[in-house]
């Protein structure tokens, strides 16, 4: 349902309400830092696209203090299938060759980081565009995987591919000083200058642990995290999670999000939410409401 069928059929007095129920809630988070990882579904469809924007700009607006880590998976594959390459993963991580990193890095910092601060402006919002580059604020190294059912020390070498050393929180902050809104690009700087691919569920993770996050919100293309039979999870703790993770109930392209999740939640970021982005205004519903619409992993 669009959001002008929607306010058709609310009447007026049950809109008054429906913001009312907000209040506690932008109480309770007013001045928090909420990091969210945009991607899936929401970063495709336009109108999706659209009721993203308006919820990071309505979030800021009542006094929360929205950072946005975006992906852009489908727009890298689309890009390096132009330019007659297959895009290859390794437990969830990309390999990343000098070539792909060039893609990556065009991508990433330049196509979909605008297109995302435009739309955000558009609705009204401040926001800035960064990649880890900017100030060196996301430093990084090579990360060696280790092998899936192999001795310890058997490690692959996936490319241009990053583990984060540091983030430097000053740039943030000065950014949240001014009511901006950062959007951030996931690719790192090394000791020497070289540029990594880094997950942008890992970044997203790693931040909101380093800047005391109330919340870690994962867009995903899932209804969230889902037991064996289909069965949505909630209100899950970590020791659930890695249990999850043990019995291969969770595994791929998930393993990256849940570790990045399972970090966070360990490290103090109060709550994980791993929401699905193919609900129109979800951000919304998952921190303004008491109407979840995906997973949320307790800090303990």
């Amino acid at each position: 349902m669009t959001d002008t069928a929607l306010q058709q059929e609310i009447a007026p007095a049950r809109k008054a309400e429906i913001l009312a129920e907000a209040l506690p809630y932008i109480k309770r988070f007013f001045d928090k830092t909420i990091v969210i990882k945009y991607g899936g579904n929401a970063m495709t469809d336009p109108h999706l696209k659209d009721c993203f924007a308006r919820d990071v700009v309505l979030l800021k607006l009542v006094g929360l203090n929205p950072v946005v880590v975006h992906g852009g998976g489908p727009q890298i594959e689309n890009l390096l299938a132009r330019v007659g390459k297959k895009g290859e993963f390794i437990q969830g991580m990309r390999v990343t060759d000098a070539e792909t990193m060039e893609v990556v890095e065009m991508v990433l910092g330049g196509q979909v980081n605008k297109e995302i601060v435009n739309l955000i402006n558009k609705h009204g919002g401040k926001a800035v565009g960064l990649t880890g580059k900017d100030a060196g604020f996301i430093r990084a190294k090579k990360l060696l995987m280790q092998r899936q059912d192999a001795p310890e020390g058997d490690l692959i070498d996936v490319g241009q591919v990053g583990e984060i050393t540091g983030i430097d929180p000053s740039l943030i902050a000065f950014l949240d000083q001014g009511d901006f809104i950062p959007v951030i690009a996931p690719i790192g700087v090394g000791a020497e200058g070289e540029t990594y691919n880094i997950n942008a569920d890992v970044v997203a993770g790693k931040l909101a642990e380093i800047l005391k996050a109330e919340k870690l919100v994962l867009l995903t293309n899932t209804p969230g995290v889902l037991d064996k039979a289909g069965n949505l999870l909630t209100g899950l703790t970590p020791r659930q999670i890695e249990d999850l993770v043990a019995d291969g109930t969770l595994s791929g392209g998930m393993l990256p999000k849940i570790g990045s999740a399972l970090d966070a939640a360990r490290n103090g970021v109060k709550s994980v939410h791993i929401i699905d982005g193919r609900v129109e205004h979800c951000l919304l519903l998952e921190i303004l409401t008491d109407h979840g619409v995906g997973t949320m992993i307790k800090s303990k």
